[in-house]
């Protein structure tokens, strides 16, 4: 999710840029880059899993100005009909892509898959990729101050750890932050596909990649052989205006799990009514705020813990038992596991975070006057109380940030082959008219959508309808008809899970594994 000093140094009011119409650009335009040397790094779960690294120019505008690396993986392909190069991404930005290329390998139909070599990347900061960013190491360790900046001292708090994040990712990376952001990172592809050998590649992308993807495509789009983007960023709103639309969709998905929470009142206790299990769940926002369960659980953490299930419903049966525990036994340990497995972050969050707030300010330009920040967020949290301050929190060193911004691309393409788009109707992270947009600024894409879903990356989660569409494309570039219009296919979501103490539990197994892996906020 797009979750997000002040006097800028004259080094880099220099460099920052601008780019509004980016260039188709040629096939010379790629640095040089040696082939990657594969290594066996297989797993278990991912056997055939291989691991190299990439050299690229910090500052692609002047390649003999210094290098860094970036960590690939592979899945080689194994059929004789080779359709070359496969590029996955699962968005943040800031999310390790390498694992991700044994989940989609293994995921797609063999016949698929085995025609692609599968790679999977760390952009540039992410992972195992060098330098990997880490500004503030734990930046999120709790308690921290409550999100709702509902006094002077609140908002004090708050302002103070947004400015000290952005000082401290200045003061350590003065020299990469002006290179960290998405242009960047969508160059870094086209050295992969040299460095691979391949005059043109396929990219699948979650998330944010989607918008990585795009950028890529208006770049270089005679590069493009099959372009997958699943849970498709706005590119008209990068990124402020992005993260006050999510806010408000974020408060009609926890909405929908409070009501989900409702309608299994035979398992959790907390009432039918949604609108009093809602008032319920806000009660106990009030009372950690005043004192965190197990000393770490704060209405901060709170919001954390809950985030993840606004992302994908298969986490709601394990959030509603923590919250039943505590709104009806007074029982904190439940809590505070959840907290433990959805809301904590660790070093390589710590990781994803930098690479996130480095990528997202670079990117667009943010109001730097917080009265702007402060009137706006205000203006939302009245209709959607749930993750607005939390939200604006995570973007504040945005307001704050050491370097110059970017102007967003313009992702408008008219000479690519068909992109494939696929969009839940209800995904509050990315919402939907985000892929209404892109599917009309891509000229010739098509648009699958899952009706009445609310999940946040939707293919290769379960629904064999979409993936169904997916393979079809993947195989030999089919897409649905279209007609101009919206949706160009549409497929029935997948139920609700139900209560852990139904079998019906275990169903949500598939689509956790794609969303252990997805760069939660954005």
């Amino acid at each position: 999710m797009s979750h997000r000093a002040a006097v800028l140094c004259a080094t880099a009011a220099l460099l920052a840029g601008s780019l509004t119409a980016a260039p188709a650009a040629t096939a010379g335009d790629a640095a040089p880059a040696a082939p990657p040397v594969w290594k066996k790094c297989g797993t278990s779960d991912h056997p055939t899993l291989q691991c190299a690294s990439v050299s690229v120019p910090l500052d692609h505008g002047r390649p003999a100005g210094g290098t860094i690396t970036l960590a690939l993986s592979r899945v080689p392909h194994t059929a004789r009909s080779y359709q070359g190069p496969l590029l996955v991404n699962p968005g943040g930005p800031g999310g390790s892509g390498r694992t991700l290329a044994g989940f989609v390998a293994s995921s797609l139909p063999k016949e698929v898959a085995a025609r692609y070599d599968v790679i999977g990347f760390d952009p540039r900061g992410v992972g195992a990729s060098e330098p990997a960013l880490d500004c503030r190491p734990g930046h999120f360790a709790p308690v921290r101050p409550d999100s709702l900046p509902d006094t002077p001292a609140a908002e004090k708090a708050n302002l103070a750890r947004a400015r000290s994040f952005a000082d401290a990712c200045g003061g350590k990376y003065a020299r990469v932050l002006p290179y960290l952001d998405t242009v960047s990172a969508a160059r870094d592809l086209d050295v992969i596909r040299a460095a691979l050998g391949a005059e043109r590649i396929s990219y699948f992308g979650y998330s944010y990649g989607t918008y990585l993807g795009a950028v890529y495509a208006r770049l270089h789009p005679e590069r493009v052989r099959r372009l997958v983007l699943d849970s498709v960023v706005d590119p008209d709103e990068v990124w402020y205006e992005a993260n006050l639309r999510q806010d408000l969709a974020f408060d009609d998905r926890h909405r929908a799990f409070l009501a989900w929470v409702a309608a299994h009142d035979t398992a959790y206790h907390l009432g039918t009514d949604p609108g009093r299990v809602e008032e319920r769940w806000y009660a106990m926002r009030t009372a950690l705020a005043r004192e965190p369960a197990g000393g770490t659980v704060g209405a901060a953490e709170l919001e954390d813990t809950f985030l993840p299930g606004a992302y994908y419903n298969g986490y709601w049966p394990y959030l509603a038992e923590a919250f039943a525990a505590y709104a009806e036994d007074g029982e904190s340990g439940p809590l505070v596991e959840a907290y433990e497995d959805f809301g904590a972050v660790d070093a390589e969050g710590d990781n994803g975070y930098s690479v996130y707030t480095s990528v997202q300010c670079r990117d667009a330009g943010w109001p730097r006057d917080w009265e702007r920040w402060r009137k706006d967020n205000w203006a939302v949290y009245a209709k959607a109380p749930f993750m607005t301050w939390n939200n604006a929190w995570y973007n504040a060193p945005c307001a704050f940030w050491p370097t110059g911004s970017r102007r967003p691309v313009d992702v408008a393409n008219a000479g690519l082959p068909p992109a494939l788009l696929f969009q839940a109707t209800g995904d509050a992270a990315t919402p939907y008219e985000g892929a209404v947009t892109t599917r009309r600024l891509l000229r010739g894409a098509r648009l699958v959508v899952e009706e009445g879903g609310g999940n946040h990356g939707v293919t290769l989660s379960g629904n064999a309808c979409l993936d169904a569409h997916l393979a079809a494309y993947l195989t030999d570039g089919t897409v649905p008809r279209g007609d101009g219009g919206g949706a160009d296919a549409v497929c029935p979501a997948l139920p609700d899970p139900e209560p852990l103490t139904s079998k019906a539990a275990s169903s949500s197994a598939r689509g956790s594994a794609l969303h252990g892996l997805l760069g939660f906020r954005r």
